[in-house]
């Protein structure tokens, strides 16, 4: 029997542990990214390590989502980043340079090698054949430290590929597709591998779009093949050497198949506020739109900018809408600015914004209340944009551009317009952005830390018994953003866990801070897929902050969950998810024989003392997390190992 591409790249990068889906392997990291908005924290408790030099063949410390300096508060998480990256020999990229999975895949990605970063999308660099993993901030400063990480083997999902896209049908296209077969939570615990002939129809930037939205699968990463298209896409960055051939065995088996007819996909949209509440852009109909963001790091490519000035090319924008491009890296805006395509877009109307994260995370751009607004971006979640009642809606490039001249949300496949071909360009390698270590001594280098920076909490060693009173009851596909909001007004605290504390979950129940505060010790009650989204860690730091020491959920998304065990918080699973209806806000809960019963593994039985019921709840903790939940965390582990 064949291997998967991507166990093919496991089993080469495997330390420990048995190719056997639902075991636990730990392998090398080759690799590492961090961005602003979570690489405080990392650097922080890489810090709290106190090592001496980082493990991996390259680390990257991106400045892309915090640049909208407003304060003092981003310039000095800026500095502290760039202070502890000199002392640990971490390349670090300036604001400006771009967006970290766009200049990784630019400058450093290389097929068969494996990367982790502190972002959930860091999957985008699976369009390089990449094993590329989204995880919390502590998992990303400990493969730093010791060159490791560890994960449950995933199933693998083969996606089949066949035929070739029509015009103004894109690679976004074909996610939103899959999002739609797939759901939100179809690819927890799994890797999607794309394979077949359609795959030669894709350039490694469209690959990549695509692995940067299985994220919002809920899947492990995604995964193409390397292979010719690999290796001009390489040449084109002037990194030709990089190049290696990577596929599945012919005859690989896949634990499930989804088949994609690209000769059949239409235009399609994400409808809020979910990436998987998809249709047909003809469907939806031509609604009346406020904004159009174009960028983020999954549409910011060269070719789909040269796309958008080709649409938007002697045009104007409609005057109803307002157009922001946003660029995804230096390198792509200077093309654009050489050939003409940036002044092409800005005769027709459009803004042009900085290289960087800006809309997609809420920093800026927020739509007017209650306005439409059309995005080439990753995510949709209700408040992500900075506006509560804003409809947003997750387009092509081309959907995108076009609808930005009609006023309205437009299909172009009946617009009568045609798409010219991008043709290929070669980029001039530019280390103007970079900082690279100069080879100085660890102790010679002080840490820059301003005011704003505090100490992240740290929790205790698991007690015998855990007394905790319900503070909140979510629902389902709980996003992080819902736990802690990330947006222009809290973005620069991400080093500031204390201030942060004052608004967790503040868009589903701005209450909950408080009731923690009085209660002490706390529980939150999830329904499926509780912590969906971001990679964001503080979304588990902050409730550990506020008491939270166990969450009971019908499903956890797969980051979120590893976060949570990272702050020795117990992530629980109802055996019986009828259980959920019977709990309620302020019930009184408690784990007795709390050591015991995580020793001894599932289930773990939690008593509701308001109501007399007993709940079995599933853990599947592995060895390792059950030691770092014993100890209270990782950080904890580690110091006591």
């Amino acid at each position: 029997m064949g291997k998967t591409l991507a166990y093919k790249i496991l089993d080469a990068h495997r330390l420990n542990g048995e190719m056997i889906p639902g075991t636990e392997i730990t392998i090398k990291i080759d690799q590492t990214l961090t961005q602003d908005s979570t690489g405080t924290m990392v650097y922080l408790q890489l810090e709290a390590m106190n090592v001496d030099e980082i493990k991996t063949e390259l680390s990257v410390a991106y400045i892309d989502h915090n640049m909208l300096q407003t304060g003092f508060e981003n310039a000095d998480d800026h500095a502290f980043i760039k202070s502890v990256a000199k002392r640990h020999g971490v390349l670090f990229s300036k604001p400006g340079n771009g967006i970290c999975h766009q200049l990784q895949l630019e400058s450093f990605g290389i097929p068969g090698k494996t990367l982790l970063g502190s972002d959930s999308h860091t999957p985008t660099g699976g369009g390089l054949g990449m094993i590329a993993i989204g995880a919390g901030g502590l998992d990303v400063a400990v493969a730093m430290a010791k060159g490791t990480y560890s994960l449950t083997v995933p199933k693998i999902i083969g996606v089949k590929l066949s035929g070739k896209l029509c015009p103004w049908v894109s690679a976004k296209d074909v996610i939103l597709y899959v999002l739609q077969k797939l759901t939100v939570k179809g690819g927890v615990g799994k890797i999607v591998e794309y394979f077949g002939d359609g795959v030669k129809e894709l350039s490694v930037t469209d690959r990549a779009t695509i692995t940067n939205m299985g994220a919002e699968l809920g899947a492990t990463t995604s995964i193409f093949p390397s292979d010719e298209n690999t290796r001009q896409y390489l040449a084109s960055q002037g990194r030709e050497q990089d190049y290696v051939p990577f596929s599945a065995d012919a005859d690989a088996v896949y634990d499930e198949i989804l088949e994609v007819d690209l000769s059949e996909l239409v235009p399609l949209a994400a409808k809020p506020h979910s990436p998987d509440n998809v249709d047909s852009v003809s469907n939806i109909g031509p609604i009346k739109i406020d904004q159009v963001a174009i960028g983020s790091c999954t549409n910011s490519s060269y070719t789909d900018l040269m796309k958008v000035a080709a649409i938007l090319k002697g045009k104007r924008v409609n005057e109803n809408v307002s157009l922001v491009i946003s660029p995804g890296s230096s390198r792509i805006l200077r093309k654009l600015a050489e050939n003409g395509a940036l002044a092409d877009m800005i005769a027709a109307g459009a803004r042009i914004i900085e290289n960087g994260c800006g809309p997609c995370i809420g920093m800026g751009q927020s739509p007017r209340s209650g306005g439409v607004s059309l995005r080439t971006f990753n995510r949709n979640f209700k408040g992500r944009s900075g506006t509560k009642d804003a409809q947003v809606y997750l387009v092509s490039p081309e959907t995108a551009a076009i609808s930005a001249i009609t006023g309205v949300l437009t299909d172009g496949m009946g617009c009568g317009e045609t798409l010219p071909a991008i043709a290929p360009e070669t980029f001039e390698l530019n280390e103007s952005f970079l900082v690279r270590p100069d080879g100085c001594k660890k102790c010679e280098i002080p840490v820059d830390m301003g005011p704003n920076i505090k100490p992240f909490p740290l929790n205790e060693h698991l007690p015998e018994m855990l007394k905790t009173t319900v503070t909140l009851k979510a629902g389902n596909n709980i996003t992080t953003d819902d736990i802690m909001p990330s947006d222009s007004r809290l973005l620069p605290f991400r080093s500031n866990v204390p201030h942060l504390s004052n608004y967790c979950f503040e868009l589903i129940d701005s209450e909950f801070p408080k009731r923690c505060r009085q209660a002490g010790t706390c529980t939150i009650v999830g329904g499926e897929n509780y912590g969906q989204g971001s990679s964001r860690e503080h979304a588990a730091l902050v409730p550990l902050y506020l008491g939270v020491r166990f969450v009971i959920a019908k499903s956890f998304a797969r980051i979120h969950r590893s976060n949570l065990i990272n702050s020795g918080i117990l992530p629980l699973v109802f055996a019986d998810p009828a259980d959920y209806d019977t709990l309620s806000l302020g019930d009184q809960l408690v784990i007795e024989d709390a050591v015991a019963q995580v020793k001894a593994g599932d289930p773990i039985a939690v008593k509701n003392v308001s109501n007399g019921r007993i709940y079995q709840t599933n853990a599947n903790f592995s060895a390792l997390e059950t030691e770092m939940i014993l100890a209270g965390g990782k950080i904890n582990y580690i110091k006591g190992e």
